[in-house]
């Protein structure tokens, strides 16, 4: 077609006219616009059990750009083509069909009978970032900890340093274990409150949010660390811990990471999440597909025994 004869069709289209918007959506589109001008900075979470010492896994912070509205309102405008129609992040397919997976096999353990006087037996590896103190960097560390089933009596938190500085105040010679009583915590989920949680998805996902309503940078982020933490308790609650994976399955922004370490160096593949606060990853065997633990905390023992001080088996 020739320079003319588009000329000529160009004058008989009617005018494309500008896109207007409504004041709601308008209202909608700079809210986001100003949720997108927020700027994430990493900072370290600390821990109140000791001065000087910091957790390895980041927390976000949020510092606001300072925008003139006019502008804001001018750059929202020309937004308005690639935010119509935009969808909520997903989960990937790859990543619900390795949650589904992992949620088979972990239904297919065989349950425990656990009576109230007995004791949950975990025993991690992790880390800790020390500072503020003469001798500052990371802690390597193994810890085994006991607590009652029911939560209503102390347990025992027995803690081996492996590398690294000591806590302030703390002259245990590395690789000599310390142990420190553990209170009965009634902000920390019981074995028997984990056992007592729905095993439909929908169900639990429906009581996660409602749990972590208002907590964390984001919603999802919230339920996902929420989850995360009772991962370790619920290898013993074979229907409980199918239900927590297929529940995250359901979470949008989960993706499959395929060569990961959990912080003991044990390979497998990951699990990461876009709004986890601390980006954490989740490690399972590649063949098992037990879970491994994460990058942050490594999962080396769990089990039930009657007394303190027993490890399963003994």
């Amino acid at each position: 077609m020739n320079p003319e004869e588009r000329e000529e069709l160009a004058r008989l289209l009617p005018s494309p006219g500008e896109p207007v918007l409504t004041s709601d959506r308008h209202d909608l589109l700079q809210e986001h616009l100003m949720r997108e001008l927020t700027k994430e900075v990493q900072d370290t979470r600390e821990i109140t059990t000791a001065p000087g010492a910091r957790e390895r896994a980041p927390r976000r912070r949020f510092a606001m750009i300072a925008v003139p509205l006019a502008t804001a309102t001018a750059v929202a405008a020309t937004v308005v083509v690639s935010t119509v129609g935009s969808k909520t992040p997903t989960t990937d397919q790859e990543a619900v069909d390795l949650l589904n997976r992992i949620a088979a096999v972990a239904a297919a353990k065989k349950s425990v009978t656990v009576r109230d006087d007995q004791y949950v037996y975990i025993r991690t590896q992790g880390s800790l970032e020390i500072t503020e103190v003469e001798d500052s960097g990371t802690q390597i560390f193994r810890r085994s900890n006991w607590t009652a089933v029911n939560g209503k009596r102390p347990g025992l938190a027995r803690i081996t340093v492996l590398s690294g500085p000591n806590l302030p105040g703390h002259r245990t010679a590395k690789g000599t274990p310390e142990d420190m009583r553990l209170s009965p915590n009634p902000n920390v989920t019981t074995y028997r409150e984990l056992e007592a949680l729905p095993t439909d998805p929908d169900a639990l996902l429906k009581k996660i949010y409602a749990d972590t309503k208002g907590q964390g940078p984001t919603h999802h982020g919230a339920a996902l660390e929420m989850i995360g933490d009772m991962l370790d308790d619920a290898t013993l609650l074979p229907e409980v811990g199918a239900a927590l994976y297929r529940a995250t399955a359901k979470i949008p922004g989960v993706s499959v990471v395929e060569n990961a370490k959990d912080l003991a160096g044990r390979p497998g593949i990951g699990l990461t999440f876009k709004d986890r606060d601390d980006r954490d990853t989740w490690v399972f065997d590649k063949k098992s597909l037990n879970y491994l633990g994460s990058e942050e905390e490594a999962l080396l023992g769990v089990g039930v025994v009657d007394k303190i001080g027993e490890t399963p088996g003994t």
